[in-house]
């Protein structure tokens, strides 16, 4: 999507602030050092695709090249908020594993046990340790862009984007946690407007639209970026649930089957509660945590009823809808075609 010279930058941008994050904790006790270790593995590695779109749409919009160091920046901030709600996330679903290696909150937990705590209260320092870590990152986030050299201007239009990505994304993850654990709480339409208010948002729309105010685009421009990106964003939640539950571990970045072993009510799951097999996958996916084999059932059971079948239908349609809004007149043409790979990309992601 970007050129590796422009990966670079914004490898450099988000190292500086995780550097001063890591810096700052080590003059603040040794408990505090370790928190501020952790933090930047949790940052380090991955796609950096929202970052990445920070930087794509900034250039599709024809941004003047001196911008750049700011748009790096804020291109940082917006993959600090990643980590946030990833960190968050791992909390709220109880993980102590991410990309095969303890998270923050699993390696508290390691900490705690080897200093001779018991398993109880081991549990309580990881979620500590998980909680202020993502707190710190969504503090880092906000001070990346008050304190980046954009105009005034700009930086209003950014924190309104940054304001509205956590506030969505958090309905958005409530809603989900919600659903999980009342299982009749929610219609359909509501488990996939959770699905696109907890990813959306922050990680499609409001990345291209920073993108294309730091290149001074105009209102309708920035507004038909929010449109489409809503789209594209719902699409990769979706698509993300199919992981979630049939995708490999290198995939899910968790153990394979994890949103089967953690009984999600993704819109994956209503669809098979519409059908005749439901008794037969509900079964399944009770006894879903046991081990791999349960794993296996309640994907068969899955397959079975038709409800991968339904959610490809689903994704399909929304990316469709996606490509209608890509082609809006208001957008340049380099923006068009950076929204239609983005649809070319996710498909390519459905397991």
């Amino acid at each position: 999507m970007i050129p590796a010279a422009t990966s670079a930058e914004i490898d450099l941008a988000i190292d500086s602030a995780v550097q001063r994050i890591s810096d700052r904790a080590a003059r603040l006790g040794d408990g505090f050092c370790v928190l501020g270790e952790a933090i930047a593995r949790a940052a380090s590695g991955g796609k950096r695709l929202r970052p990445a779109l920070v930087v794509a749409s900034f250039h599709a919009f024809g941004g003047d090249e001196a911008q750049l160091p700011t748009v790096y920046r804020v291109a940082a901030a917006f993959e600090l908020l990643h980590t946030a709600f990833v960190v968050h996330d791992d909390v709220i679903d109880h993980d102590l594993i991410r990309r095969g290696i303890p998270n923050v909150g699993g390696e508290f937990r390691l900490r705690a046990l080897t200093a001779g705590a018991s398993p109880g209260g081991a549990a309580t320092l990881g979620d500590a340790a998980g909680i202020l870590a993502g707190d710190l990152l969504l503090h880092e986030a906000g001070r990346l862009i008050a304190t980046s050299d954009a105009t005034s201007h700009a930086r209003e239009a950014l924190f309104g984007l940054l304001d509205d990505a956590v506030f969505v994304s958090a309905a958005g993850e409530l809603a989900d946690v919600e659903n999980a654990v009342v299982p009749d709480l929610a219609e359909d339409a509501a488990l996939i407007a959770a699905a696109r208010d907890k990813t959306a948002v922050y990680s499609f729309s409001a990345p291209l639209q920073a993108g294309a105010v730091l290149a001074d685009a105009d209102e309708a421009s920035i507004a038909a970026l929010g449109d489409a990106g809503a789209r594209i964003g719902l699409a990769f939640q979706l698509v993300d649930d199919l992981i979630g539950a049939f995708g490999t571990a290198d995939q899910a970045g968790k153990e394979e089957g994890g949103d089967l072993r953690e009984a999600k009510r993704t819109p994956l799951i209503a669809f098979a509660r519409q059908t005749a097999a439901w008794s037969r996958v509900n079964d399944a996916l009770a006894v879903a945590h046991t081990g791999p084999i349960a794993i296996r059932e309640a994907q068969e059971a899955l397959e079975a009823s038709g409800a991968r079948t339904r959610l490809r239908e689903l994704i399909d349609d929304t990316l469709a809808g996606a490509g209608k809004h890509s082609a809006a007149p208001e957008l340049p043409v380099a923006a068009r075609m950076l929204l239609q790979d983005l649809c070319v990309r996710i498909q390519e992601r459905i397991p």
